[in-house]
């Protein structure tokens, strides 16, 4: 099955997603060394999303985000690709300087759930639901 997005960074990655119904502050919610939600009010605290395909309604906090977000890429710790219900600067800028492929506006959500096996097009803005 395949869903319908906008593309927002380039790139192809597969691998299982990771869903969060709440945004995500990168400075401070998550660990660059590790990939670890680290932020004590997020319901994915504790987990990593390290090789995860992120699937957020969007991102918040400073916009030095973008930069934790490449550092975790230069750390191999970033998440495989980032889905957003509606992308915003912070996490936008940061996919694109990582060279994470990023999506947005899915056509349809009710897919996209934890542990599904999923490839993000960022180019053509498909994702593609592999199990």
């Amino acid at each position: 099955m395949k869903i319908k997005s906008r593309p927002i960074a380039k790139g192809i990655a597969k691998g299982e997603l990771i869903v969060s119904n709440e945004s995500i502050s990168f400075l401070g919610g998550v660990n660059p060394d590790n990939g670890e939600i680290i932020d004590s009010k997020h319901p994915l605290k504790g987990k990593i999303i390290k090789d995860k395909v992120l699937f957020i309604p969007g991102g918040k906090g400073s916009t030095v985000g973008s930069y934790v977000i490449f550092q975790m890429k230069k750390n191999n710790t970033a998440p495989k690709a980032i889905i957003c219900l509606k992308a915003e600067p912070i996490i936008a800028t940061g996919a694109i300087m990582s060279d994470i492929p990023m999506v947005d506006s899915p056509s349809s959500t009710k897919e996209l759930i934890d542990k599904v096996e999923v490839e993000i097009n960022g180019e053509t803005g498909e994702i593609n639901i592999l199990s």
